[in-house]
């Protein structure tokens, strides 16, 4: 399989000393050439969960930074990061790969979920409390992943019940698995496979999701 090239980490600690549209401009050729180095890993990553996942193509977020609201006004991220999206309305959830000097990190699930998917989400939590327990703690799942991540509301979210049992997931309010890499390991040979094998544990949780956000609370299918 491809590798992500050391030169990656190279450039990407120049960038963050020297974000600025100056100095990009004259290092363009570089970033798109380590991009594109990057991509063939990706598409390993998209290959190897497609034959167990129904996937869309990956993508490769830009490296400019959406400023206009934000206090921080430096042009560029100083990551590459890529999103693998799971196929049609009846597929929920998808991946994503972060590579960045020591804070690389994968991560799948669902990061902002809209109000509707939320509260259905935290209604299959509540009728089936044991069955999504028992799935984070399986050996597999939990060797590759450790625990569930995401923020959190410090209450009872409204409508809920705080001393049901499911309570320390309904207070979730993104539901993420995400595993940390050191920047030796992402440019090992065997990264894209670490990746995959990583992928596929999560497929469990992804499902027991995708049900609850495809089917009514009598288990009937909504699409």
């Amino acid at each position: 399989m491809n590798q992500i090239p050391k030169s990656l980490y190279t450039f990407l600690y120049e960038l963050k000393n020297n974000n600025n549209r100056e100095w990009f401009a004259e290092n363009k050729d570089r970033y798109n050439q380590l991009k594109n180095s990057s991509s063939l890993v990706f598409d390993d990553i998209q290959r190897g969960l497609g034959v167990t996942d129904q996937l869309e193509n990956h993508k490769i977020f830009r490296v400019y930074r959406d400023v206009r609201f934000s206090k921080n006004k430096l042009p560029f991220k100083t990551h590459l990061s890529s999103s693998i999206h799971r196929e049609g309305k009846q597929l929920r959830g998808g991946y994503y790969i972060h590579l960045e000097p020591n804070n690389n990190f994968i991560a799948c699930g669902f990061w902002n979920p809209n109000k509707e998917d939320l509260f259905r989400i935290r209604k299959e939590l509540e009728l089936e409390y044991e069955e999504f327990s028992n799935l984070l703690v399986k050996k597999d799942l939990k060797n590759q992943w450790g625990e569930l991540f995401g923020e959190q509301l410090k209450s009872c979210p409204k409508g809920f019940d705080k001393e049901h049992e499911a309570i320390q997931w309904l207070r979730f309010k993104q539901f993420i698995l995400k595993k940390n890499f050191t920047n030796e390991e992402c440019m090992s040979e065997d990264f894209s496979k670490k990746v995959i094998d990583s992928f596929v544990s999560a497929r469990p949780f992804l499902d027991f999701m995708t049900l609850a956000l495809t089917t009514d609370l009598n288990g009937e299918p909504i699409i």
